[in-house]
């Protein structure tokens, strides 16, 4: 037996508790994984509180990130003792997550975990810290470079805005932050912000085509915010869209797209296939500072998980959000 934060539907409500559960609770086939570390995001909050219909099987474990070492194989490509991460793939949603002493899942949902990273890095950096390098990744793709213009990031205080900051700084990017939080402007200035900016400038209504000053952007929020970001964006830059925070709406016309040659990429980090998660993972062990990463984790237990939730979908968390399932 072991701990595991499972949500139920005793009498059709949505209940979400600590308790005690057998492997033979987890799915039949897979790889077993004993979790070390796993983390809440947005997503996680709104299963945990029922916010949304995230959770599409009861009774389930919420969750979708965990590292830990594997402790049963069915897949040779798995040995017992092997260091692993997984991020997204249904997990907490369809399938069992991350939120328990232990996790079965399928051999495909695996990425070995860098060499230079622990289980309890790979967790602070989470499905947030991926879905950042995904996002410096994709502006990568389209040819975006420093000497092109500052870059834009949105949601600036949170997971993917943190560690997109990091990253985007390291690769010599001068970086505008875009936050709500007036005390976090140390904060992001130390992850390397250039230039911070309130987020209230750009999630009212604005005109579609707006002044030239960005380069490109990595927005984790929706709504008017990248609306106003894509109508901001410079000739040819490319705007990467991972994130509805603010609104899954997008009240923006065509105009930056056929007068400016803007491209807006859409980035998911769910069901992404291999060769862009090993490559998010190898950026984030190359260019993401570790030490630098600490000073942006708060740690909770298992048994703190549905108080902090709220908070989460509150905007009220800056940085990541690390959970010690084993505590």
């Amino acid at each position: 037996m072991f701990n595991a934060l499972l949500a139920t539907q005793p009498d059709g409500q949505h209940r979400v508790d600590v308790t005690q559960i057998d492997t033979s609770d987890l799915a039949n086939t897979g790889v077993l994984i004993k979790v070390d570390y796993s983390t809440i995001n947005y997503k996680d909050a709104l299963a945990v509180t029922a916010s949304a219909p995230i959770i599409r099987n009861y009774p389930l474990v919420p969750g979708i990130d965990l590292a830990g070492t594997v402790e049963q194989s069915d897949d040779p490509m798995w040995n017992v003792g092997d260091s692993v991460v997984v991020n997204g793939w249904g997990m907490g949603e369809g399938h069992s997550g991350g939120l328990a002493q232990y996790a079965r899942v399928p051999a495909s949902f695996l990425v070995k975990l860098p060499q230079n990273m622990t289980t309890r890095q790979a967790m602070a950096i989470g499905t947030a810290g991926y879905t950042a390098a995904l996002c410096v990744d994709a502006l990568d793709a389209q040819g975006v470079t420093p000497d092109q213009g500052t870059i834009l990031v949105t949601g600036a205080s949170g997971g993917v805005g943190s560690v997109a900051v990091v990253l985007l700084a390291a690769r010599g990017f001068s970086v505008a932050a875009s936050t709500g939080k007036p005390d976090a402007a140390d904060y992001l200035t130390r992850l390397g912000a250039s230039t911070i900016i309130d987020r209230h400038t750009l999630s009212a209504a604005g005109k579609p085509l707006q002044a030239e000053q960005w380069a490109g952007v990595v927005d984790a929020v929706g709504g008017n915010t990248l609306a106003n970001a894509c109508a901001q964006t410079r000739y040819g830059g490319v705007v990467t869209a991972c994130g509805l925070a603010e609104s899954a709406a997008l009240p923006a016309t065509v105009m930056p797209f056929i007068l400016r040659s803007v491209v807006l990429r859409g980035v998911d980090s769910v069901m992404a296939p291999a060769e862009p998660r090993l490559s998010a993972w190898a950026r984030l062990a190359r260019d993401m500072d570790l030490a630098l990463l600490e000073t942006m984790i708060t740690e909770i237990g298992l048994s703190e998980v549905c108080d902090v939730a709220p908070n989460v979908l509150a905007g009220k968390i800056t940085g990541r959000l690390l959970v010690d399932v084993n505590r």
